[in-house]
């Protein structure tokens, strides 16, 4: 029986809208197709313009962006936030037995996917309202325009995350390969370094290579060669370093994906036949620094939401700004209006994007990287009890399976008491490399930040392995019954 606040879902699940899952066999290449597709309507969606919404202002949530497939104002303003971050929200909370869920019964599946969307809906409708109040755009829209635009935009926001939401569950249930979420966030990633390092001028825009071979330079004032080469202190342009750094962080990622320590096994029920149980230096993935990076973003955002609705104070001399976010509100010659957080907490969860930032700001940089560091430590290690992959639970899935440690009896508590030796330790380094990785190769102004990168390799991997599989099942259909299909 599904728990009390699941079967709340049950009505509501009737009327929300539905992918159904395929009732044939859906060949590969229909999969490629479909998963193409989906990708090529996001795509378009991260390109369409919201009606209503001006677009002079500076992006001040660029690096961010990158991480939550979102785009400055187009349908993808809010992206794949709301989706995550429901799905995070209910994870956390059935993992931690707060509700009662069992995934192995398909009512509490269908009534867990159901309470997903209910929460991506809602959580859409108020980061758009959010979005709306915040001044975004260097004002807020209230006071901007008449309250039919307003409505309008709204209604955007909210129609294309529902879009968003259906995509993914139809690339979830069968019909494409893998899932939505992480096609988008590499799709994302992947237009974001192309765009940082091929893009010809345009306006005050280019990319670091176009920009290094052409002598073109971005600045009207300033040493052009150092810009080429380094970036501005305000990391808002690709440099060449920044080219660099994104190919040594690819680099570094794909060599951590392999480490990991083997422990042997053997199956009790096979005398002599051999096995290891592999654990990754990055046991919990990139989980930490998602759960860290969504938290420094919502703390920038509603700061700075808070900032734009009592009166937008000048930097020091509000005392609860100082605290949570300090801002400085400066319009150009052009009359782009730009919102940079200059002091308390928005200001030191925000990592300076190039070599020159970090020097005009070392103590910001320090703070930032120390911060990401401890949070990712912290969240690998909540991760591991929440997510099911702590010690206890993986010595009863080897029990269950069959599996012993060579040399000592067939019981749980010997494969717990070697687990535990090595799964805390190597989770707490695995978030500390991945939080040290994600904060420098921001400071070296990492195009796609090292955030997007850690999550663009494992998804690409995991997209190998998944491509690789389904080409072996549809060759040889007899491993569908090894695969578990």
């Amino acid at each position: 029986m599904p728990g009390r606040f699941l079967s709340l879902f049950k009505p509501i699940g009737r009327v929300l809208p539905e992918i159904k899952k395929p009732e044939r066999k859906v060949s590969f290449n229909e999969k490629i197709f479909w998963t193409a597709l989906v990708l090529v309507v996001f795509l378009v969606m991260t390109e369409i313009p919201l009606f209503g919404v001006a677009q002079s202002a500076q992006d001040q949530f660029g690096a961010l962006r990158v991480i939550f497939a979102s785009n400055r104002g187009t349908l993808m303003e809010l992206g794949i936030g709301p989706i995550v971050t429901a799905g995070l929200i209910l994870q956390l909370l059935a993992g931690s037995s707060i509700i009662k869920c069992d995934m192995s019964n398909p009512e509490d599946r269908g009534l867990f996917t159901s309470a997903s969307k209910v929460f991506s809906i809602l959580l859409t409708g108020i980061q758009a309202g959010a979005y709306l109040l915040s001044g975004m755009y260097g004002a807020p829209f209230t006071t901007d325009l008449p309250g039919g635009v307003v409505l309008i935009i709204f209604l955007q926001l909210l129609g294309a995350g529902i879009i968003v939401m259906l995509m993914d569950e139809l690339v979830q249930k069968g019909w494409g390969l893998g899932s939505g979420i992480s096609l988008f966030i590499m799709a994302g990633v992947a237009q974001n370094i192309m765009w940082s390092t091929f893009s010809p001028q345009t306006g005050l825009f280019v990319g670091g290579l176009s920009a290094f071979l052409s002598r073109v330079s971005p600045f009207d004032v300033g040493n052009p060669t150092l810009t080429y080469l380094f970036g501005s202190a305000g990391g808002i342009y690709p440099s060449v370093l920044g080219l660099i750094a994104t190919i040594v962080v690819f680099l570094i990622v794909i060599y951590l994906q392999g480490v990991r320590v083997e422990l042997p096994m053997s199956y009790a029920g096979y005398k002599g036949f051999r096995s290891r149980y592999p654990i990754k230096l990055l046991y919990v993935s990139n989980l930490p620094v998602i759960f860290a990076s969504a938290l420094f973003a919502n703390v920038y955002f509603f700061s700075q939401l808070l900032w734009a609705n009592f009166g937008r104070p000048a930097p020091g001399t509000n005392l609860f700004f100082q605290i949570i976010g300090d801002y400085n509100q400066t319009v150009s010659s052009t009359g782009a209006t730009s919102i940079t957080p200059v002091g308390g907490l928005a200001y030191f969860v925000t990592a300076p994007h190039s070599i020159q930032g970090v020097i005009a700001a070392p103590l910001q940089a320090a703070v930032y990287l120390g911060v990401i560091v401890v949070f990712c430590a912290v969240f690998s290690l909540i991760w591991l009890e929440v997510g099911g992959l702590g010690p206890a639970k993986v010595a009863k899935q080897l029990m269950d399976s069959g599996m012993q440690i060579p040399g000592y009896r067939r019981s749980g508590r010997p494969i717990e008491a070697i687990l535990k030796r090595y799964i805390p330790v190597v989770t707490v380094l695995g978030g500390i490399f991945v939080g040290l990785l994600a904060g420098l190769s921001d400071f070296f102004g990492a195009f796609g930040t090292g955030t997007g990168i850690l999550l663009s390799v494992g998804i690409i991997y995991q997209y190998y392995e998944l491509l690789m599989r389904e080409r072996a099942a549809e060759m040889f259909p007899a491993f569908r019954r090894i695969l578990g299909e």
